[in-house]
């Protein structure tokens, strides 16, 4: 059951948070140039419901997202095969997202000639291309996700027995949130390498017209930012025992 809630959960996210993008970019759209605040609350919204169909369908811990899952791995709460099963849940929800996107607003693709913007719709990609720094977005990006996850639902310490029951996912969107609002700016805070990847592949294989390439020399940046950024922290966390 661990499988089809990460695979659902993580479905829903990218619906609604590629879906919010689509809304703001895609030309004759009613959410056409309403901005990046929308894009980051359509985001937390995301996470938020994400995380409630993961729950429901037989995953608690609803990572959605491999670089929180291998921070699990790493503080002890998942074993290795476990982890594996989640990531692939994970990147198969994601590109199922991405198709139900495109399937949604199919006909503003057509309406919308830069193909710029019909690849920001699924996947990520930097203000100013510079590999170094944009990694580093994501790094400490990721870092700020995974650590501060923890630190909500730490078991130790002055928050010790908060959240309520069922606050967490609301604090966790709210997290999303903030992490775009006050990250998001330098390559649009990926912060999981299956948000990025599974509807970048869906861009590559859905036959959008005019749709221009999937960037693929700018993928590693979000797969593998995420990755160490995750990974830092969750040595990090299991240092500290939170």
């Amino acid at each position: 059951m661990g499988f089809l809630g990460e695979m659902m959960g993580t479905m829903v996210l990218i619906l609604l948070g590629d879906g919010v993008v689509a809304n703001v970019l895609l030309g004759k759209s009613k959410g056409q140039n309403s901005g990046w605040i929308v894009i980051t609350a359509g985001w937390a919204f995301a996470v938020l419901t994400g995380v409630f169909v993961a729950a429901a369908l037989g995953s608690p811990g609803a990572d959605l997202n491999p670089a929180v899952t291998i921070a699990v791995i790493i503080r002890g709460g998942y074993n290795v095969t476990t982890g594996l099963v989640h990531i692939v849940a994970q990147l198969i929800g994601a590109f199922i997202g991405g198709v139900l996107v495109y399937l949604m607003y199919l006909p503003h693709w057509a309406e919308t000639p830069d193909p710029g913007l019909k690849l920001a719709v699924f996947s990520t990609g930097p203000a100013i291309r510079n590999t170094v720094a944009n990694l580093i977005s994501e790094i400490i990006g990721t870092f700020a996700l995974v650590f501060i996850i923890f630190a909500i639902f730490a078991k130790t310490g002055a928050a010790a027995g908060s959240p309520a029951p069922g606050v967490g996912p609301y604090l966790v969107a709210c997290l999303v949130w903030g992490i775009g609002l006050s990250l998001g700016g330098m390559a649009g805070f990926a912060i999981n390498p299956a948000r990025d990847l599974g509807p970048r592949i869906a861009h590559a294989l859905i036959p959008i017209s005019g749709k221009g390439r999937s960037d693929w020399g700018y993928a590693l940046v979000p797969l593998i930012g995420p990755l160490i950024g995750s990974s830092l922290g969750g040595l990090l966390i299991r240092h500290l025992k939170l």
